[in-house]
């Protein structure tokens, strides 16, 4: 909730415009080592206030998370769903294609379409999306080939509610509850897997801050300005760790054992 609402308010609590330069002030530490109160947490090779970058940061990092997010389980829940309800030759060929997908390791396959279509936070959620949603597919159909034999789907047809009834109003429902924990947990695969494209330069444009970015540009300063990578480090760190116990949470919560 805290970078939630760091993301939403940047522009007021940043203190400073994140890609204004100081050559003067390049390589500052933070405070507590002798820096400057202007700026809090140290600045960057160039100047830029570190605190400010961060901020704009978790704007850019959490919207691409929670964007990705939503049309992976989209377009994954719905493969899922009908594969799972339909079988046969539907089934078959969703799932081949779900196994071609899964074959390469998924931060190579979003390196693949990254560097294809181009820089630009358009291009990476496309390159997140096109990684991510095989794995709904895969969970949800394994949920729908349980509840399609479960005696309330065979009532429901045997009255003859047509099939897309059948999906919306009562596969769906059913669910949501794994569909919306699953979707937790992945949002913080996203967030770091989109931090590691822009670390390795195919993310956004360098000139929009993001923490992938600052991992990146603060490599080569570990020795004498470890702070540029230890705080958005930290700042991945926390929010993975954060929506995980989330995840974690919603599946207690919803698991009818419990």
């Amino acid at each position: 909730a805290l970078f939630l609402a760091a993301a939403v308010l940047a522009p007021l609590l940043a203190p400073h415009d994140p890609n204004l330069q100081s050559l003067r002030d390049r390589l500052a530490p933070p405070v507590w080592l002798g820096g400057s109160p202007e700026h809090p947490l140290g600045t960057d090779n160039l100047g830029r206030d570190v605190l400010s970058n961060l901020i704009y940061g978790s704007r850019l990092s959490l919207t691409i998370g929670l964007v990705t997010m939503v049309l992976s389980a989209a377009i994954g829940s719905a493969a899922g769903i009908v594969a799972g309800y339909y079988g046969g030759t539907t089934d078959t060929v969703i799932m081949r294609v779900v196994d071609v997908w899964l074959a390469f390791p998924s931060l190579l396959l979003a390196l693949i379409f990254a560097a294809v279509l181009g820089q630009g936070v358009t291009s990476l959620i496309i390159a997140l999306v096109l990684t991510s949603w095989p794995l709904y597919t895969r969970v949800i159909r394994s949920e729908v080939l349980s509840l399609r034999e479960r005696e309330f789907i065979t009532a429901i047809r045997a009255l003859g509610s047509p099939h897309r009834r059948v999906l919306t109003r009562h596969l769906l429902p059913n669910v949501l509850p794994l569909l919306l924990v699953l979707a937790t947990l992945q949002l913080g695969v996203t967030i770091i897997t989109e931090a590691s494209l822009s670390f390795l330069g195919v993310g956004v444009d360098p000139s929009i801050p993001t923490w992938g970015s600052m991992l990146s540009d603060g490599r080569r300063y570990m020795n004498n300005a470890w702070w540029l990578t230890a705080f958005p480090g930290i700042a991945i760190s926390i929010v993975v760790l954060a929506i995980n116990v989330c995840g974690d949470y919603l599946r207690d919560r919803f698991d009818p054992r419990s």
